[in-house]
């Protein structure tokens, strides 16, 4: 289950937003999965939600968008999403293609507001 070492991962990017600006409590972080990474989004919230229990970040929001493969096919010059894991142009048929999305890991926003101390 690779989805709790990229719950920590985001974890840790959210505890060094909090280590550089302790007045804000995270509500909702959003991130940018590709499809390639093969994540289960439930088990990515499940495992997100057990490791924040008890934490600053307990009871924040983790929003997850799964981004499509898009290649690029060189023969014949065509962009288009891959609708499986099959990398062969629908067009020409060539393998000749150049992932263009779909291997993202990225936190896109965290959305704040200012502790009350």
């Amino acid at each position: 289950m690779h989805e709790m070492s990229l719950a920590q991962n985001i974890i840790e990017i959210l505890d060094e937003v909090l280590r550089e600006h302790p007045e804000y409590h995270i509500q909702k972080v959003s991130v940018d999965i590709g499809e390639l990474i093969a994540v289960v989004p439930e088990s990515l919230e499940f495992c997100y939600t057990a490791i924040t229990q008890g934490s600053p970040l307990e009871g924040s929001e983790l929003n997850i968008n799964i981004v499509p493969i898009q290649v690029f096919c060189r023969p014949c010059q065509k962009e288009f999403q891959l609708d499986s894991f099959l990398f062969i142009c629908p067009q020409c048929g060539g393998t000749d293609l150049e992932e263009i999305s779909g291997r993202e890991l990225l936190v896109k926003n965290i959305d704040v507001n200012l502790s009350e101390t």
